[in-house]
């Protein structure tokens, strides 16, 4: 056991590292460090045997929560997992991109993946609009909005069929905000964004009165996909807390 808690912490610190090293466009790579600290502490209460110090109760106590925190981490996935190839249905009125971050070059690469799905929906269903979707951080050179309105034109899709929502700073305000650009929420629209965030978008689409929203899934970094998973869970239950899934 004392093995296998080393072991994780070593995976830990080096995923931690090759994240940082790639550059994920976010410092969420540090649970990771955290992660490794976690699993050295685990360790050092195995070795000199600590644990057993603990009162019965408060022993009892955290493993109720590790198993309880576990659990819901599955189930979460598991959401998650079930709407990972989403896309959508033909001839929706609308399409919703979310954004993510501009570089001075461009789109990211997480940007550019929704995009191109997002594109190829709009190539096959001509009657659909788009709404791009994103404000300006304080490290991009524009607004988000503004940098995927330039790059679909760049490959051809007509100006007057992507609208522009350039003042949300998160994901439920992009579909607050998008709604209002639309009109209202009596239409068909479809989220479009990387596979690991379809479900909470969809989610935030139906809460937001969508009622019959559907997913549809963008390519994403494979490097990444550990560290975009655990951080979905945590932004997933961030809206559960703040209300904005029920």
């Amino acid at each position: 056991m004392i093995g296998l808690c080393i072991l994780a912490a070593v995976l830990c610190f080096t995923y931690c590292f090759i994240v940082f090293r790639i550059r994920s466009g976010s410092r969420f790579y540090l649970i990771w460090a955290l992660g490794g600290i976690f699993f050295i502490g685990l360790a050092l209460l195995l070795r000199f045997d600590w644990w057993s110090q603990f009162p019965l109760l408060l022993r009892r106590i955290i493993c109720g929560c590790l198993i309880a925190g576990i659990l819901l981490f599955v189930v979460t996935e598991g959401c998650i997992f079930a709407h990972y190839r989403d896309q959508g249905r033909p001839g929706l009125d609308y399409i919703i991109v979310l954004g993510a971050q501009m570089k001075p070059h461009g789109p990211s690469i997480v940007l550019r993946f929704r995009l191109d799905a997002a594109y190829e929906y709009l190539m096959e269903n001509e009657d659909t609009i788009c709404v791009v979707s994103g404000g300006q951080g304080a490290n991009e050179p524009c607004s988000e909005a503004q940098g995927m309105y330039d790059y679909l034109v760049g490959k051809g899709i007509a100006p007057e069929r992507i609208l522009m929502e350039d003042k949300s700073t998160d994901t439920s305000e992009n579909i607050a905000f998008s709604a209002k650009i639309i009109g209202g929420t009596d239409y068909d629209v479809g989220i479009v964004t990387n596979n690991f965030h379809v479900f909470r978008g969809m989610m935030l689409a139906r809460h937001a009165g969508f009622e019959d929203a559907c997913g549809i899934s963008a390519r994403s970094n494979v490097y990444f996909q550990p560290n975009n998973l655990v951080r979905e869970f945590f932004g997933i239950m961030k809206d559960l807390v703040c209300g904005n899934l029920i």
